[in-house]
């Protein structure tokens, strides 16, 4: 038996889309027919990837790692302290960092943050998913409505490096700031997830509920939030329409998510 993790924006559908190619349909339904099981594996809440839930995957490396399950069973849950939480949002805005906090059900998101996204140019999965997601209403609430949820996640957009300094002198040691790569457009964006946690974590612990080893383990990514599990698989594959750092650590590079990747590449590693 294998074990397969596939990220979401980038990998399994185009940034900020719910709806798989046929072909990714076709390649996870072909390598659970073989007895093999597949994962998401992606930064995504549980509600913002609950919409593939129905592709019928044998469980989820959610929240960046921060919320792990297999079938009905979870196996890690794991949200920042409301101190954490507070501390992070206040060094934030004071420099102007737009911000979206993630908790299990529900995410919140800066009022004018649609404004900032719409002055961005194109060429970044991240920036396309939180555009498409306020423009298509995945669910991301007015951060006036906040509830109080416990927080899994907060989702960072800037435009000078120098506006997280302060957020980094306070929060650096619990946190990994991930900044995802820029290409013709003047914005940072990224998150901020716990260290106790990252994707790889979540690799590690369906692997031990299995049995398996890491060696019978695949990853496949995009984006540099992906960097964890592409470390820890087995066998590590990264888009072609991917961050280049993730490619040149990557076992292979696979056709990019419009091109029919994800088949391609579990068909050329017998996955299914």
């Amino acid at each position: 038996m294998k074990l397969i993790f596939v990220d979401i924006d980038g990998t399994l559908t185009r940034p900020g889309e719910n709806t798989p190619p046929e072909s990714a349909l076709k390649a996870i339904k072909g390598a659970q027919e073989k007895g093999n099981k597949v994962f998401l594996c992606t930064g995504r809440n549980l509600d913002m990837l609950r919409p593939l839930l129905k592709y019928d995957f044998d469980g989820v490396v959610g929240s960046s790692g921060g919320y792990v399950t297999v079938g009905d069973e979870v196996l890690y849950d794991c949200p920042m302290t409301d101190e954490q939480r507070d501390t992070a949002l206040k060094a934030l805005h004071e420099f102007g960092v737009f911000c979206t906090i993630e908790a299990k059900d529900g995410s919140w998101g800066d009022e004018n943050m649609g404004d900032f996204l719409s002055q961005q140019g194109e060429g970044n999965s991240e920036i396309e998913r939180w555009r498409k997601a306020l423009s298509e209403n995945l669910g991301i609430k007015p951060m006036h409505e906040y509830d109080g949820s416990p927080i899994y996640k907060v989702v960072i957009m800037c435009t000078e490096m120098k506006q997280l300094d302060k957020a980094r002198s306070l929060l650096e040691k619990d946190f990994t700031f991930v900044l995802q790569e820029v290409k013709a457009h003047n914005c940072l964006n990224g998150e901020l997830v716990n260290r106790k946690f990252d994707k790889g974590l979540g690799v590690r612990l369906i692997a031990e509920h299995f049995g398996v080893g890491i060696e019978d383990t695949y990853g496949f990514g995009d984006s540099m939030n992906d960097l964890e599990m592409i470390q820890t698989v087995g066998k590590s594959v990264c888009m072609e329409n991917g961050a280049e750092a993730l490619k040149k650590v990557s076992d292979m590079v696979c056709p990019s998510v419009d091109d029919d990747g994800l088949l391609k590449a579990f068909e050329m590693l017998n996955l299914c």
